[in-house]
């Protein structure tokens, strides 16, 4: 792991983004706080529609309205509030200062445009660079990303690259501004072990040479285990554990955490144990139970988790969890 230095990059304190549908208000994201320090890669992981993406929109402030509304909170990136700034200010930030690697490259690169006009496209904007000049960064930062023979596949477009090459396409516009924190939301999507394995060593190794911060969103404990310095989990809409990657792994005190690493195949097993299972489904985000949203479906539930909703509270060293069974008595 990086030794990582105390200068907070993003505080995100309360943050509350809803969704007004015809079934209710759909609470994405409900109250949730963390942060990330220079130089520190922060996962964010949990079952589908748990608010991973949702919280990472939100940062960049995309949430499309309607029926999108960020209600409240604050996020502070590098001491300034972006909730706050004008919407000016935020396309000065957007892709300059904090760049995204969205989940699906096919539907994020232009199909109409080349490759190197999208990357060249942001370092005109946000660098001034002549043309001349983008597209000569641009051939660099394909080569940084393994696209072989850049020169000439600068001048092709997005469905003439395999899906992990779009990928590598999509990490090269991120970087091209040298962003101070990226955002990775499940960046091996679809893609085969080897190009997974490749494309996060690229990020590790860029973080590693740039101190560039990193959130990344993704359902792959593996990823977690051997890229991320501390692991935040998600249910939802809200934070249920966080922690140093090696203490959630090795001493995980929420029920929820502990059967999401208990459902991993893992090779030191008997062939005859199966991974267990989380039973039921997670809550309907327009109608949330009363209490702890993961009672429902918890093997610990006690009276008071179906009336009050735990807040995090310290376990450990930089250790936090949101539960009220007794963190001593739970079965890993």
């Amino acid at each position: 792991m990086l030794t990582i230095k105390e200068e907070r990059v993003l505080e995100v304190k309360e943050l509350r983004t809803y969704y007004y549908t015809d079934e209710g208000v759909v609470k994405a994201v409900d109250g949730l706080s963390y942060h990330v320090k220079k130089g520190e890669c922060v996962g964010l992981v949990g079952e589908s529609a748990c608010g991973k993406s949702v919280s990472a929109m939100s940062v960049l402030r995309l949430i499309p309205y309607p029926p999108g509304v960020i209600e409240g909170g604050e996020i502070v990136f590098k001491g300034e509030d972006l909730l706050q700034v004008s919407e000016e200010r935020m396309r000065e930030i957007r892709g300059n200062r904090i760049a995204m690697v969205f989940q699906e490259p096919t539907t994020s690169l232009n199909p109409v445009l080349t490759v190197g006009r999208q990357i060249s496209e942001s370092l005109e904007l946000h660098r001034g660079m002549d043309k001349e000049s983008a597209r000569s960064e641009s051939i660099k930062l394909l080569q940084l990303v393994g696209i072989p023979d850049p020169e000439r596949r600068i001048k092709d477009h997005p469905h003439q690259f395999s899906g992990g090459m779009q990928q590598r396409i999509m990490i090269a516009m991120a970087l091209s501004c040298d962003p101070e924190l990226l955002i990775a939301d499940e960046p091996t999507t679809s893609l085969d072990v080897t190009v997974q394995a490749q494309l996060l060593e690229i990020i590790a190794n860029l973080r590693a040479e740039r101190g560039t911060a990193v959130i990344i969103i993704t359902h792959n404990l593996g990823v977690v285990a051997r890229y991320v310095d501390r692991v935040n989990v998600m249910y939802a809409g809200n934070l249920v554990e966080t922690g140093p990657t090696e203490i959630i792994y090795a001493e995980s005190k929420h029920p929820y955490t502990l059967g999401l690493l208990a459902s991993v195949p893992r090779l030191d097993s008997p062939r005859k144990v199966a991974p267990r299972v989380i039973q039921g489904l997670p809550p309907n985000m327009a109608h949330l139970p009363t209490g702890c949203c993961f009672s429902p479906r918890c093997d610990y539930a006690m009276p008071e988790c179906k009336e009050e909703r735990p807040v995090l509270e310290k376990v450990g060293q930089d250790h936090y969890r949101a539960c009220f069974y007794e963190a001593g008595k739970l079965r890993r």
